[in-house]
């Protein structure tokens, strides 16, 4: 076995990499990566391999003129001969990172609006005016000029594709979103009746309709472009099909072998009954160390939550953590059991909850370079409640945010109390990892629909109650005797650090992901208001907490923790009846009430604070670079990874090599 390459060593690992705009890049390590044999370094190669290919993917389906806006930005920035100085020319620099950044132009996930090059129309048309027309990304049959007129109001202008998801309940969310999941014709009252059409209420496995296809209508009638070989995405999809043949031949046993072989099934046919097979098989492995995500999963992106974004994440276990998280796992049925919903709404019966810590080794498709630090999946209910559920929670991203932001400033500036000072610092990233832990694991895994209910009747609302109801399992048991017995926390006092800092992040310090006059988009950040906005509501009149201004500036205090937790086990109870019972009009009241606006005075406060601070509110990761190393016979005999590459070196390697679809996938009408 060669020498592991890393880079720099251990003890010099810089995991801070690039700032621009408002925009950290950090490194992440792949601890324990020497502990792997040969065979899973080959089998986390292939699959790093597949989680490469699907990359532009994840641009085409937040805009259709996002892989064309990326491709001649990217043309512009490799043969550019101009005055690299001018302030043109960095804020183009600027504005393509962020493209990258976000898959596209429009932010990713916080506030959906799209953003607007810093560098003016002139500079951009001379760019491309002096480019080598085939380097242009042009229509067949457009001219240079023609393809000007057609993509500078989608760059240019704010009102062209102005939000990529909107969540507004009073438009239609479907003509009024800039994703390119429907067709630009069809309308949200059409989406639904489309696949209203489809469902019965008499199946108990129903499968999840629309989840890989774009419904676009041809001679005047919707249909459905399937994500599959032969179909839309083709040209990725065989890329992705051919690395996961590669990976399935050092598959650990035969089971994961068979995981790997029915996803490519799915990919094959684009058969959701096959989706279904590949999740049931997928959750049953428990015992391989490597695993991976690979496909079109989260319907976050989707104003309706029925289309799914692709991404992939390749991981391994890291064996010591997961056997103490495994805790939580083990004794899934206690916290089901004395969880404080009404009872008809839990289950009688959890059945395969597991929790494990993963180290990831590559980040793809809308999980890069933007990532979330806890997973669990599948997302089908029926499926969580017969076969189960996996939970990961990723500790070198969260050890990566850690380092990256130590000694920035940020607990002295926003804790008001010095024992909450004391407590976060001393446990807070702790009981950040128990409660993602919990909120994954047991979270999404708990509660049951009653017979008959649809698992997208609360529409635009749904992804934010299941976050909610995830978010609240994890808050209320995080104070319960339980965690102590089983050894989770150390002392009784460390779950106030979680309590306080939840509470001042929905209530206050994400207000710095927003844009100044936006309301909250996102799923996990109106979970976050919703529950900490009706904490301050509900307990105000007890002072359980509530928000202060001292010295101009506004801080979280909690006033009675025990109180506190009694509130969350009755709003738990409350979002988990509104999910079992699919009551629409509650979810749209609450979410409404708690988790959309935003008070505009206090929005610009935070935003000063940051600022001052000198802290980006968004991050994001370059990825390792991994070599096989062949021998003369083509076999791998050692896989190498490295740390070197840089933001810019990444990316452009990554359109070189990983570019597979045409610059626009459309339909013939």
């Amino acid at each position: 076995m060669g020498k592991v390459i890393t880079g720099v060593e251990k003890s010099k690992f810089d995991y801070n990499a690039e700032r621009f705009a408002d925009v950290d890049i950090l490194r992440y390590r792949v601890e324990e990566w020497e502990s792997l044999s040969l065979n899973q370094k080959k089998l986390l190669y292939c699959l790093s391999e597949a989680a490469l290919q699907g990359r532009d993917i994840i641009f085409d389906q937040n805009n259709r003129y996002n892989l064309a806006i990326r491709r001649v930005l990217e043309a512009i920035y490799s043969n550019y001969q101009g005055d690299i100085l001018s302030k043109d020319y960095e804020n183009f620099v600027i504005y393509m990172k962020k493209v990258w950044f976000y898959n596209g132009i429009h932010y990713h996930h916080y506030g959906e609006e799209k953003f607007l090059p810093g560098f003016s129309k002139d500079f951009f048309v001379r760019e491309v005016q002096s480019l080598d027309p085939f380097f242009v990304p042009m229509r067949k049959g457009q001219s240079v000029n023609n393809f000007l007129t057609e993509i500078i109001p989608v760059m240019f202008e704010s009102s062209v594709y102005a939000k990529k998801v909107n969540q507004n309940s009073g438009l239609d969310v479907i003509a009024t979103s800039a994703n390119n999941y429907y067709g630009e014709d069809i309308t949200q009252v059409e989406v639904e009746q489309f696949y209203s059409a489809m469902k019965t209420s008499t199946n108990i496995t129903p499968i999840t309709y629309g989840l890989n296809s774009r419904l676009v209508k041809k001679n005047g009638f919707l249909t459905e472009e399937v994500y599959k070989i032969g179909g839309l995405y083709s040209s990725a999809i065989e890329q992705i099909v051919y690395w996961l043949k590669e990976a399935s031949q050092y598959a650990e046993n035969r089971l994961q072998k068979r995981v790997i072989l029915s996803l490519i099934e799915y990919y094959q046919t684009g058969c959701l009954e096959k989706y279904d097979e590949y999740a049931i098989q997928w959750v049953q492995d428990t015992v391989s160390r490597v695993d991976f995500v690979n496909g079109f999963i989260e319907s976050y992106g989707d104003s309706l939550g029925i289309k799914a974004s692709w991404e992939s994440i390749v991981n391994f276990k890291s064996l010591e953590a997961t056997a103490f998280f495994q805790l939580i796992s083990n004794n899934a049925q206690w916290f089901e059991d004395h969880s404080p919903v009404a009872s008809q709404f839990k289950k009688k019966e959890v059945k395969g909850v597991s929790v494990k810590v993963i180290t990831v080794s590559i980040l793809g498709g809308d999980c890069y370079p933007s990532t979330p630090i806890g997973v669990n999946l599948p997302n089908s209910d029926w499926i969580r409640k017969d076969y189960g559920s996996k939970s990961v929670i990723i500790s070198n991203i969260i050890d990566a945010y850690d380092k990256a932001s130590s000694g920035n400033g940020f607990i002295d500036e926003f804790v008001y109390g010095e024992q909450e000072k004391k407590l976060i610092k001393q446990y807070g990233s702790r009981t950040d990892n128990l409660h993602t832990a919990l909120h994954e694991c047991l979270g999404h895994a708990s509660g049951q629909l009653l017979p008959g209910v649809d698992s997208d009747v609360l529409r635009i609302y749904g992804s934010t109650i299941e976050e909610a109801r995830a978010d609240l399992f994890g808050l209320y048991y995080i104070p319960d005797d339980k965690m102590l017995d089983l050894g989770l926390l150390p002392t009784p006092e460390a779950y106030k650090a979680e309590y306080y800092k939840f509470l001042m992040n929905g209530s206050i310090t994400q207000l710095a992901r927003i844009k100044l006059g936006k309301e909250i988009e996102e799923a996990h950040m109106r979970s976050r208001a919703l529950i900490s906005h009706y904490i301050l509501d509900v307990g105000y009149d007890e002072d359980i907490a509530r928000l202060i201004r001292e010295s101009g500036k506004t801080y979280v205090v909690i006033n009675n923790y025990e109180k506190m937790r009694e509130l969350i086990g009755k709003l738990l109870a409350r979002i988990q009846r509104i999910k079992s019972e699919g009551d629409f009009n509650d979810a749209q009241y609450i979410v409404e009430k708690y988790a959309v606006l935003v008070d505009i005075d206090l929005h610009k406060e935070i935003l000063k604070r940051y600022a001052y601070l000198n802290i980006s509110p968004y991050k994001g990761f370059i990825n390792p670079v991994y070599t096989a190393v062949r021998d003369i016979k083509g076999n791998i005999i050692d896989v190498k990874i490295s740390y070197n590459e840089n933001y810019s070196e990444q990316m452009l390697r990554y359109s070189r090599d990983y570019s597979h679809l045409p610059t626009y996938n459309e339909v013939a009408k």
